[in-house]
Order: C-alpha cells, then sequence, then structure tokens
C-alpha cells in the first residue's frame, strides 16, 4: 500500500463524510498549469477536482478502508471541495514531499493533508491553513519492556516514523530512533521487536489501540505535550485557497460539524481542539 520513491503517485478514491457520496478518482497528468478555477476564482490544478496530497497509511487521519481513502483530514478537505463545488481527488506520494511543498510546486496537486505540524522551518516552503488539530506524541510501548515513561527510553530501541516532529523529537532528546516509512511499519517494527517503544502521535496511537490484540499487548505510558497543531499546506502564494480552507474550518467549527467529525474519527471530543488560534505563518 505504501508509495515507493521515484513512482508515479497512485489516484485513489475519496469518500465525503460530510455528503456521504463516494467520490471516484481520475488520472492525473501530473499537473494543469493551475489555469482552471472554482468558486471564488480559487485556482486549482485540473477542472472539477480539488487534488489533496496525502501520505498513505495514517489512520485516523487518512486511510484506505473498504477501498477508498477516509479519515479525519479527508473529512474535513471533502468540506472545501464541497464549498468549492468540486470533488476531491487524493494523491499518495512520499511523506517528505511535504516539507517541500515537491508536489505543490509541480503543480500536480492543490493541496498536502497529512497530519502535519506546523512549524517555521516548513512554512518556508508551503503556506499553511489556520490549525485545524491539536496534537501529542504519545510513547507506546509492549507491556512487557518494563519501560515506564519517556525518561526511560534511554539506551532502548525506539521507532519513530521518518521525517516527522515524533522522530525530531526523539533526537532532540538524545535518543537514535530507528526510521520506519510509514506508520503502519513504525507498529509492526514495535510488533515484531524490532523496537522495544515508540514515539507517534498520540491520535494514531488511539487508533491502534481500538483494535483488541494491540491494547492487548501495548500501553501507553507518557503523553508528550509539545505544543504541536496540524495544518493543512498549498503552494507559497496560493492566498485564495488558503482562505477556502480556513473559511470550511471555521464553518465546520462554528455549526457542529467539527464536533461530529472529530468523535467519528478521533475519539471523544476535546474542545481545545477547536479552539486553537489562528497560524501565524
Amino acid at each position: 500500500m505504501n508509495p515507493v520513491l521515484g513512482r508515479r503517485p497512485r489516484i485513489l478514491a475519496a469518500t465525503t463524510a460530510a455528503a456521504g457520496l463516494l467520490l471516484v478518482a481520475g488520472c492525473s497528468s501530473g499537473g494543469g498549469g493551475g489555469k482552471t478555477t472554482a468558486s471564488g476564482g480559487v485556482p486549482l490544478v485540473k477542472a472539477g477536482q480539488l487534488t489533496t496530497c496525502t501520505h498513505l497509511p495514517y489512520p485516523p487521519f487518512q486511510s484506505e478502508i473498504d477501498g477508498t481513502v477516509q479519515g479525519f483530514d479527508v473529512s474535513l478537505i471533502d468540506l472545501v471541495a464541497k464549498d468549492l463545488g468540486v470533488k476531491q481527488d487524493i494523491v499518495d506520494t512520499p511523506f517528505e514531499n511535504f516539507k517541500t511543498g515537491a508536489f505543490l510546486n509541480s503543480e500536480q496537486c492543490d493541496l498536502a493533508a497529512a497530519g502535519m505540524t506546523i512549524t517555521p522551518e516548513r512554512a518556508k516552503n508551503v503556506d499553511f491553513s489556520d490549525p485545524y488539530f491539536d496534537a501529542t506524541q504519545a510513547v507506546l510501548v509492549d507491556k512487557k519492556s518494563g519501560i515506564g515513561s519517556f525518561a526511560d527510553l534511554k539506551g532502548k530501541k525506539v521507532g519513530a516514523q521518518a521525517q516527522t516532529t515524533g522522530e525530531e523529537y526523539a533526537k532532540s532528546k538524545g535518543l537514535d530512533p530507528v526510521s520506519f516509512e510509514s506508520s503502519d511499519a513504525v507498529l509492526n517494527g514495535l510488533r515484531t521487536g524490532q523496537v522495544q517503544a515508540v514515539v507517534i502521535d498520540y491520535p494514531v496511537v488511539q487508533g491502534w489501540l481500538k483494535d483488541k490484540a494491540n491494547a492487548d499487548a501495548f500501553k501507553v505510558v507518557d503523553n508528550l505535550n509539545t505544543g504541536e497543531q496540524y495544518g493543512f499546506t498549498v503552494k507559497k502564494g496560493n492566498t485564495k485557497l488558503v482562505a477556502a480552507i480556513n473559511k470550511a474550518i471555521k464553518d465546520a467549527k462554528a455549526d457542529g460539524t467539527y464536533k461530529k467529525l472529530y468523535g467519528k474519527w478521533i475519539g471523544p471530543y476535546d474542545a481545545a481542539a477547536a479552539s486553537a488560534s489562528p497560524s501565524a505563518s
């Protein structure tokens, strides 16, 4: 399921969570020059669709379920697409491209939605939407590991997803984490004993622990408040699309849709997630 570097990105179907419609993905030409527009003059790389770059799987934000890509990010961007009068198409791409904005700059995608933390470094290459989710990092361990907190990770084999803030945080604390290409690979590394603990976004861990087998084998021993907030990204200077995304987020929080989607994909609603201040980027 995971993309391989150098391969052409796969186009995947997306479900419209709010409207309950199945959107059928088309073929990508890899660009469109941004010459078409949607409602409000928002530029699009392909006519009639809002093309979203993501990196699969990353539940509960985006993953392939029953043949379609679904999740919290997907549902929120479906709201943007609905406002623009178009459909959302999803392109599975390597995560490292989100930091550089490569697929946005080459106009293969209009925006990126990948549970991505807003950071000053990333904001040099892309423009972020207002934050839509407050995130923390969790430390998940094998119940037999004897590890009781983040402080116990020194000298242990620790896993993290490559190019993520979880990996960066572990390194900043003097750890040398084993890097895995996807969140699924991180979990598999813990399951097979390649690592004794993992540091990764807490909502991802929440999703894993919904599976009884995972809950029986693993436990969260620490929750690290790193002050992270997620944002969607667009090509530098695409102010109209940023405005459209921000409006959809604001409207969803105002009319209860955000709370409903949060409960469906993340878990019990956290009011703090809906009161995040706008991004300075």
